[in-house]
């Protein structure tokens, strides 16, 4: 019998199809063609694409060299002694793993949103949210952290020049004695200052600074090695391997410039090309300036007696010569490296946003492009006073750790991406392969996971508040508002 109550069917007509649950939502991913497609595209404007290799090799190095030499190696030699320089090699290590992947992947989808695009088109969005998420501690977090110890440099520029300093409570932030890091968020205003001229002006000027900061540590360690003690390195590794990837862990923030490099990807001339070898460039000028200048550091100066000082490579050259002059001329250089460290972080917390912002995950404001400068204007305003507010507030060490952590889980994703997007679209075509793929990006996970397990329970404490609070946001406005939620209605 026929059911009465039943509505009649038209045998062409098929049932409209249900909505996607939240888990099918949760792992929407957004297609590679139409992230290249969209590439450069922002709210009432469009980035333009003036970077090539020169600039954006120098881009990748600009955001690297220094943090981790200039501003982080009084933290990191009281933890691994001697060693710290095998800490150098095992964080230079797991980012080259890492890097390969980076590499590859820059030639695939050469975007401005770094390891946030590469997640969105290979684990859906929520994963490349956390990405995302990871992405602005470890850019925002890494700009106040590298502030804080040009704050350092200042004052010893300042004493070696005008014989004054800047007073503890304006040059130091709430907990290391002072009331407010005027000079950190003075670097952070500067930086805003060149970024708001847009990238071709920002990248002429991280050009110059990184040419400055090249010349000082090469001159470093030409005078450095003159106090070449060797006893030094006698007990080469007094608190164990586990000191030893502890101060690795903390160093490892100090390798994040070739993802600042791959965050250009929106405004390079041929980004396909470019990106995979500025970023493998970078890292090997990188990796090898860092050991050989902490190997001379530790070699002159006992590393018991290194403190918690920011600016450790001035007061060795002191030390070796007697003379203020060369721990004066290298503060003067220190002071306008660590500043294109602050300038292209900055640039590259500005495009993470700006790409989050553009697929409707975070709001429109951050898409926002100045016609004349093809620069995301507002962006960098927010950002910037931010960064600099976080600078002028918080200690360094705790920054630095943060920014590893955030580090760490971004680059394991990456990792774990490059394999994906394999096995997904295999036929795409890449300027750059991961060699050994997966062995190497199997590697790089690892290593992320082992150096993240070093970092202290206090970090990962407020990395996992940090993590709950970006969850709140995305299912609060992200999760909604997402621009591939309307064509699943």
């Amino acid at each position: 019998m026929l059911d009465q109550g039943a509505p009649p069917q038209n045998p062409g007509q098929t049932a409209a199809p249900a909505p996607p649950g939240i888990g099918a939502r949760l792992m929407r991913r957004k297609p590679v063609e139409r992230l290249v497609a969209e590439g450069g595209q922002g709210e009432g404007g469009s980035l333009r694409r003036t970077l090539g290799l020169w600039q954006l090799t120098m881009i990748s190095i600009g955001a690297t060299l220094g943090t981790g030499i200039f501003v982080v190696l009084g933290e990191a030699v009281p933890k691994a002694g001697p060693a710290v320089t095998l800490s150098f090699v095992i964080a230079g290590l797991t980012a080259l793993f890492s890097a390969l992947s980076y590499a590859e992947l820059a030639g695939t989808i050469p975007v401005s949103g770094s390891s946030y695009s590469y997640a969105y088109a290979t684990m859906g969005e929520l994963i490349a949210w956390i990405c995302g998420w990871c992405l602005v501690l470890e850019y925002g977090v890494s700009v106040a952290a590298v502030a804080v110890g040009w704050g350092e440099y200042l004052n010893e520029l300042l004493d070696g020049t005008v014989g004054v300093t800047i007073p503890a409570a304006l040059s130091a932030p709430p907990g290391d004695g002072g009331v407010f890091n005027l000079p950190a968020l003075i670097v952070v205003l500067l930086a805003m200052a060149f970024l708001l001229g847009g990238a071709r002006e920002s990248a002429r000027a991280n050009t110059v600074m990184v040419i400055v900061k090249i010349a000082a540590l090469v001159l470093f360690c030409a005078i450095g090695v003159q106090g070449f003690r060797s006893g030094n390195y006698e007990n080469f590794m007094p608190l164990g391997m586990a000191g030893v990837s502890a101060a690795g862990a903390t160093l490892f923030f100090s390798y994040i410039g070739f993802d600042a490099a791959s965050t250009a990807g929106e405004e390079a001339k041929n980004a396909q090309r470019d990106l995979p070898r500025a970023i493998m460039l970078s890292l090997v000028i990188i990796t090898a300036l860092y050991v050989l200048v902490a190997a001379v550091a530790v070699g002159a100066k006992p590393w018991k007696n290194f403190t918690d000082s920011e600016a450790a490579l001035a007061q060795i050259m002191r030390e070796v010569t007697g003379q203020s002059f060369w721990g004066t001329l290298l503060a003067f250089c220190a002071v306008i490296a660590i500043a294109s460290v602050v300038l292209t972080v900055l640039y590259g917390q500005t495009r993470i946003l700006f790409a989050m912002s553009r697929d409707g995950l975070v709001p429109k404001v951050f898409a926002r492009v100045h016609p004349k400068t093809g620069a995301p204007r507002a962006n960098t305003l927010i950002v910037s006073l931010f960064c600099g507010v976080l600078a002028a507030a918080i200690p360094l060490g705790q920054l630095a750790d943060a920014t590893s952590i955030g580090t760490l889980f971004a680059f394991a994703l990456v990792n774990v991406a490059v394999v994906v997007l394999r096995r997904t679209k295999p036929d795409l075509p890449r300027t750059f392969r991961v060699p050994l793929s997966p062995v190497l990006p199997a590697l790089g996970f690892a290593f992320c996971l082992w150096m993240m397990g070093s970092l202290s329970t206090v970090t990962w404490v407020v990395f996992g508040v940090w993590m709950a609070a970006g969850l709140v946001f995305y299912f609060g406005y992200g999760y909604r508002r997402s621009r591939l939620a309307p064509s699943e209605k």
